[in-house]
């Protein structure tokens, strides 16, 4: 890992530098160089907001399923110096990947109006419907900058429309691959280009709009950033940029010194990958810190998958900041500085550093989402209260396509599985219930769009009772959705994470329940009418598509039940009127669930994220009264309360 633009030695405190020993570092004045990084954040806040508002394709427009960044020139080695608040995935990938994407291709063969692109996962990480779109800024002749912008791209081919699913062997069934070349050259759009994407994707009426808009929100990044040249200057653009790197570096450092020194380890599992139930991946952690610095080893890992939930290195390294990012320092900058201090050692061929042609990485947010988990698991026991809880772990995607009974093709794209879940508590406050894993950013679409777009009625989407894991502060509860399908439909599922809670407690919590899927085919080929029960569903005629079941009634049994594979059958056909039930895993708990307040946990009964039964099992609190009849009468038996903790804790 190179430090890109390390300008500031270990033992300074930038706060140490004299006035004039800054300027000679940074080519401007500690307020200039503020006011200019804040400019800079502005630049691919600007981008951002922009591209939302025009964008065509459901995965962008609904999801905020992209990234801008702003990158220094060669001469700095490419430093990252501001991300955009988006897909977090993408953000510690889009450093290297900016450089390797422009090495490749030479600097010395760019000109102004040039948009270089690259989706290659090996060359830059994330999977091949992530396509880099990268715009030389040329100020006197010469690159000063790139703003950049990566996007998910709705289709790039391949074998599964959409391209979510664990089941494809290969690189090649993954879909398009595109080395860096040009998209726009002088601003002018590049026609073999274009042709290469329209000869070999789906969706082009939603692809070329979106590629306009990506090309306008890189051209006007391009001139936000020339208006600060204009206005401050090269070298002090330049020195900002140093800055904001040096910045968060320092940040990082500090935040790895608060642990104490020794070798930690940590592993997480994924259950298994799209071919059989056979395997189980499991990632390792050994996490070595000595003073300032710190050493992530990868080493025991679980060889990369048959299937594609493998990530690349590059994903690695990303997974790697988000998690020490979100345990030292929440508020640090995520920028190049980020992994200054910080050393991966990753074996090649691992599920989380997979190598091609057989290392497919489709759904590669998987094992790197692991590897933070991992990292939790091994730091948590020595940050005490800092530490923080684990969340639901896997998305569960979901796709289906179909045809409407007037003959027309539907989609739908990563909407109706168990995209969304919980997070694990903190010192701070309970868990959210219902956000996105550790390592990604996104939105959530909007029950009505999704309604408009297919052929689908949204009839459940809540927290679920009794799901999240118990502690002074709760874990968020597992989300609860049931989708009923008006049409026959092709279905691929991705629940990759349900053998193990996910989860992970923290101080003293305890884990979040683990989930699973099933799919209620329709009685006499006729929708319900009504919803169905939770808890107390029969489960007995479902089809179970993941989850740790009970052999004979399909419900939950974590501790004796038999795991039933996600890819039992690769695609699931199923009839219309089916209802899908997607339940994620629970976020964790933080701190002894005997230290919760008894009104929180009053409060909680009342609005239904734990039963009486739970709160007296979980929580060691009485609550009398009825949460459906009566939610404002309950009460604590306070004496009950007392007597029953104490019993507890001895």
């Amino acid at each position: 890992m190179t430090n890109n633009g390390a300008t500031v030695t270990s033992a300074t405190a930038m706060r140490d530098l004299s006035d004039e020993e800054f300027l000679s570092l940074y080519h401007s004045d500690r307020f200039t160089a503020s006011v200019l990084r804040s400019r800079l954040n502005y630049i691919v806040e600007h981008m951002s907001s922009a591209f939302m508002r025009e964008a065509f394709s459901p995965i962008i427009r609904d999801w905020y399923d992209f990234a801008c960044t702003i990158s220094g020139p060669p001469e700095q080695d490419y430093p990252m110096a501001v991300v955009s608040n988006s897909l977090t995935v993408f953000l510690g990938t889009m450093a290297d990947a900016v450089r390797n994407a422009v090495v490749e291709h030479g600097p010395e063969n760019l000109s102004p109006g040039d948009v270089l692109i690259c989706n290659d996962p090996y060359r830059g990480g994330r999977h091949v419907n992530d396509v880099l779109f990268i715009r030389p800024v040329f100020v006197e002749g010469k690159i000063a900058a790139f703003v950049n912008l990566c996007a998910h791209q709705l289709d790039m081919g391949g074998l599964v429309p959409g391209g979510f699913s664990g089941t494809k062997r290969n690189v090649y069934e993954e879909g398009l691959v595109i080395p860096p070349m040009l998209m726009w050259s002088k601003d002018q759009p590049v026609r073999s280009t274009f042709n290469l994407f329209f000869d070999n994707t789906r969706f082009g009426e939603l692809l070329l709009p979106d590629f306009n808009s990506i090309y306008q929100q890189l051209k006007l990044g391009e001139r936000l950033l020339i208006g600060n040249v204009d206005r401050y200057g090269l070298d002090a653009l330049l020195g900002t940029i140093r800055y904001s790197v040096d910045t968060s570096a320092e940040q990082m450092r500090r935040g790895i010194e608060k642990i104490p020194d020794g070798d930690y380890r940590g592993t997480a599992l994924v259950d298994a990958d799209g071919v059989d139930d056979t395997l189980e991946y499991r990632v390792h952690v050994l996490v070595r810190k000595r003073g300032g610095a710190l050493e992530v080893d990868l080493s025991g890992t679980s060889a990369q998958a048959r299937t594609c939930i493998n990530s690349s290195v590059l994903d690695s390294k990303n997974a790697v900041g988000v998690a020490l990012t979100m345990l030292l320092d929440p508020h640090a900058p995520f920028t190049s500085g980020t992994w200054r201090h910080i050393d991966l050692i990753a074996p090649p061929g691992t599920l989380v550093s997979s190598l091609p042609p057989d290392g497919g990485d489709q759904m590669y947010w998987e094992g790197s989402g692991a590897l933070i988990a991992a990292i939790f698991e091994a730091l948590n026991p020595v940050l005490g209260d800092q530490s923080v809880a684990g969340d639901y772990g896997s998305t569960g995607n979901h796709n289906a396509h179909g045809v409407r009974d007037d003959g027309t093709p539907w989609s739908s794209v990563v909407q109706a599985g168990g995209e969304h879940g919980p997070w694990g508590a903190t010192r701070d406050g309970d868990g959210d219930s219902y956000t996105v894993l550790y390592n990604l950013n996104n939105l959530d679409p909007a029950v009505e769009t999704m309604e408009h777009d297919s052929p689908m009625v949204l009839l459940r989407k809540e927290h679920a009772i009794d799901r999240g894991g118990p502690g002074r502060h709760r874990g968020g509860a597992a989300h609860l959705k049931d989708t009923l399908w008006l049409t026959h439909a092709q279905h691929w599922l991705s629940p990759f994470r349900t053998k193990e809670a996910t989860g992970v407690a923290a101080n003293g919590g305890k884990p979040g329940p683990v989930g699973a899927m099933w799919f209620f085919p329709p009685t006499d080929g006729r929708a319900p009418t009504e919803l169905l029960p939770f808890p107390e569903a029969d489960y007995s005629g479902t089809d179970a598509v993941a989850g740790v079941l009970n052999e004979t009634t399909k419900g939950l049994d974590p501790v004796a039940g038999s795991y039933t594979h996600f890819a039992s059958r690769p695609v699931w056909q199923m009839p219309a009127n089916t209802v899908l039930r997607v339940l994620t895993n629970g976020g964790g708990g933080w701190g002894d669930p005997l230290d919760r307040d008894t009104e929180k946990v009053l409060r909680d009964v009342r609005d239904e994220y734990i039963s009486i039964a739970g709160a007296a099992r979980d929580y060691g609190v009485v609550i009398l009264g009825d949460p459906a009849t009566d939610p404002e009468g309950l009460r604590v038996d306070e004496a009950a309360t007392a007597s029953l903790r104490e019993r507890r804790r001895s």
